[in-house]
């Protein structure tokens, strides 16, 4: 017994050694600590050279039938634009942060929309129909090629297999906004962008969220309040992806005719006052996301463009005969007007004056100086119709007893035009100063509300030249340069009152509306104004101006006497 026992507790001792020297050895406190303290280092420093990347080797283990890891770890791939934080725990991306761009609080900008990629999916997770597949596919522990950090250009590779799942995802990096992907699964996964952008922090900012698309040639942005949630759309796609006001995310399939694409649309709770969040005070915000799939149950091999909507940048990416990806930038249907301003305002930013706010004032003087031939046009053309005005009030006089409905009123109307063409007059030529001007202001709305240049712009006590003034200076300058215009500018056509009422109503809407717009605008549109102010003190002193003002003297002394005898 005794014999039997010693050799009992030998076997024992000896199978504990063996199995035990068979299970993953964990990495060394010490490595433990290095690796931390080189991603704290690095997220203070994101430009810092990495120190070299750590096989995953010894973090992995492999069952018979099932690939998976053994704990939870991360690889950081790092360039001089962006760092990507991967976690092995569903192979996805818990931050991206541009290196190039910051938050309103002056930090790196994340890309990743916490707050909604942690209740919906973060960024290159796996999207299944099933949403059973889809949780286990988000907890799993796949395997990584590579664990810490990763200097690009680099490849990162994730595995993992395991009842009845079995996934194999590759992604490229190289020096650009751009990398690629490859994914095979089984079942078969689509690769997602779940929840939003990160600069998604107020429910004004959610609202500009949509799904872009192009197929066949043609482009589309979806709105958040047409996007459906889990919607298949069929391809063929040559891109699509998620974008909001100023960053996106785009898939650019390698065969666009083999996928689909899937519309995501949750909503998630957004404090009304952020600073002091209240859990009873909050508004419910549109998150959207988009997942790409491949129909053929090949691999599914796509580029992704994540970053910033810079025209520039846009452009620099090859769609292979696709419409650019500058299309994601929303200028609208004035996209004819607000491209060809932003051109030029680059252009004068690069080459002349290295400031936003300066190169606005520069191009508003541009574009005044050549509009200003239209003003000297206007002027003459207003003075032609004060001339003819007598014989207009005495063919108006003539039909004066005739009711509005009355068919002969018809042939007034073709006395008046007859006259009119004789003696060279367009009635609508004081207009054309009008109809130059609004269509430039709407341009240059689309332009400064929708150029990811403006963002964060300084100029002078502004801080920021796509949000509102701060100090609502700029808003003001609108209202008083919006009355000086209107007091300088002779009307000689137009009643007094009426003429009063449009010098106060003008410029006190136009006031209001620019009171909550980018400070851009307002800085365009009270230099315009004062700009125009100027030039009109200059034209009243010619000979045009100064027999103007006198006509519109002449009518309103007329005018007065004609309200004093009827009060008699």
């Amino acid at each position: 017994m005794f014999a039997f026992t010693i050799l009992f507790l030998l076997l024992f001792l000896g199978l504990q050694f063996f199995f035990k020297s068979k299970k993953p050895v964990e990495p060394q406190p010490v490595q433990k600590q290095q690796q931390q303290q080189q991603q704290l280092e690095q997220a203070k420093n994101p430009g810092a050279a990495l120190p070299a990347a750590i096989p995953a080797a010894s973090t992995q283990t492999s069952e018979a039938g099932g690939v998976q890891a053994a704990s939870e770890s991360t690889t950081v791939v790092d360039n001089e634009l962006y760092r990507i934080t991967f976690s092995n725990r569903g192979a996805q991306v818990t931050s991206w942060i541009l290196k190039k761009y910051k938050d309103d609080d002056g930090k790196p900008f994340e890309l990743v929309n916490r707050e909604a990629a942690a209740k919906y999916g973060y960024p290159l997770s796996l999207y299944t129909y099933d949403a059973d597949t889809r949780t286990k596919l988000a907890q799993a522990l796949y395997v990584p090629s590579v664990t810490g950090p990763l200097s690009a250009p680099a490849t990162l590779s994730f595995e993992y297999a395991a009842g009845g799942l079995h996934v194999k995802k590759t992604v490229s990096f190289d020096s650009t906004y751009v990398l690629h992907a490859e994914v095979s699964a089984t079942p078969n996964a689509l690769l997602a962008w779940p929840a939003g952008l990160g600069d998604e922090t107020t429910v004004p900012q959610y609202s500009n969220g949509m799904v872009d698309t192009a197929q066949d040639g043609k482009t589309d942005q979806i709105q958040a309040k047409k996007v459906a949630g889990g919607a298949t759309l069929n391809g063929p796609f040559q891109w699509a992806g998620v974008s909001d006001l100023y960053f996106s995310a785009v898939f650019l399939p390698d065969t666009p005719n083999d996928v689909n694409l899937v519309t995501l649309h949750n909503t998630i709770d957004i404090p009304k006052n952020r600073k002091h969040p209240d859990p009873n005070q909050v508004d419910k915000a549109s998150v959207l996301g988009a997942a790409l799939g491949s129909t053929s149950g090949e691999p599914l091999r796509t580029r992704i463009f994540a970053g910033p909507k810079a025209l520039g940048v846009l452009g620099s990416i090859p769609t292979n005969g696709a419409p650019s990806l500058e299309k994601v930038v929303s200028f609208g249907w004035w996209g004819w007007i607000a491209k060809p301003l932003f051109v030029i305002l680059l252009f004068l930013y690069q080459h002349v004056v290295a400031n936003w706010g300066w190169a606005i004032v520069l191009l508003t003087i541009i574009l005044n100086v050549a509009m200003l031939p239209t003003r000297f046009y206007m002027m003459k053309s207003s003075l032609k119709m004060q001339r003819l005005q007598p014989q207009m009030d005495s063919i108006k006089a003539k039909y004066a007893k005739y009711k509005a409905t009355d068919p002969r009123r018809q042939e007034m109307n073709k006395e008046i035009f007859d006259l009119q063409k004789k003696e060279g007059v367009n009635m609508f030529g004081g207009c054309l100063p009008m109809l130059l001007q609004y269509p430039l202001l709407i341009g240059f709305y689309r332009m400064l509300g929708n150029v990811i240049e403006l963002r964060q712009a300084h100029w002078l006590w502004l801080p920021d030249l796509s949000a509102p003034d701060p100090w609502h200076i700029l808003p003001i300058f609108v209202i008083i340069s919006m009355f000086l215009t209107q007091f300088f500018t002779p009307s000689p056509g137009m009643d007094q009152a009426q003429q009063r009422m449009m010098a106060f109503t003008m410029p006190a809407v136009f006031g209001f509306m620019m009171w909550n717009f980018g400070s851009g605008l307002s800085l365009y549109w009270a230099c315009s104004n004062f700009i125009g102010v100027v030039q009109q003190m200059v034209m009243n002193r010619t000979s045009l101006g100064r027999e103007t003002r006198a006509i519109a003297a002449k009518r309103a002394a007329k005018k007065t006497g004609k309200v004093i005898n009827a009060r008699r």
